[in-house]
């Protein structure tokens, strides 16, 4: 069992394939919600056990995905209980649009990971913000909070930008780093 748990939702597979990048990066274990907001009933364990919890969710209008809102809910009986004090989070967001208003989403996941009495772990990358910049570069979208990609809403889930999927390994590198100093 890994100390890093990516939890996400994904609609459409874009998602899931940022989880899994991250997850390679931080050498995490995934935890899908499934179509109808739910996760098995093991993952919980998983999650209790975790050191690090990385929230994952598409921005489907100006917010998370009503699946992940769903499993949000259902942590109300870890926030009564303190469960999850304490434990590091991350998070991260995709939607088509290069911003999409993905803010919101990160500011909503951060929000959570602060109601469960957590701390939260940012993206740590300069912003690739030049003439000359380009969606192969690292952090592309300019994210700080956590990470941030654009999936185009006409691209398969084989064409996420590169620069996405390479920032979403250098996230989780970088939180199996910290989940490490705080170990």
């Amino acid at each position: 069992m890994s100390d890093i748990v990516v939890v996400y939702h994904s609609g459409y597979g874009h998602t899931r394939k940022v989880a899994e990048y991250i997850a390679n990066g931080a050498n995490a274990e995934l935890i899908a919600i499934d179509s109808n907001g739910e996760i098995p009933q093991n993952a919980w364990d998983t999650l209790a056990a975790a050191k690090t919890i990385v929230f994952g969710a598409p921005t489907y209008m100006g917010n998370a995905s009503w699946q992940f809102k769903k499993f949000a809910d259902a942590t109300s009986q870890i926030w009564f209980t303190r469960g999850w004090q304490n434990k590091l989070f991350a998070g991260f967001t995709n939607s088509a649009s290069p911003v999409g208003d993905k803010g919101v989403t990160l500011a909503w996941l951060q929000t959570l990971a602060g109601q469960h009495g957590g701390i939260w772990i940012s993206l740590g990358l300069l912003p690739s913000n030049t003439k000359a910049a380009k969606n192969t570069d690292l952090n592309a979208l300019g994210g700080s909070t956590g990470l941030l990609v654009q999936s185009p809403s006409d691209a398969s889930v084989d064409e996420i930008p590169q620069g996405g999927l390479d920032t979403a390994t250098a996230f989780g590198e970088r939180i199996a780093e910290i989940t490490k100093r705080f170990a």
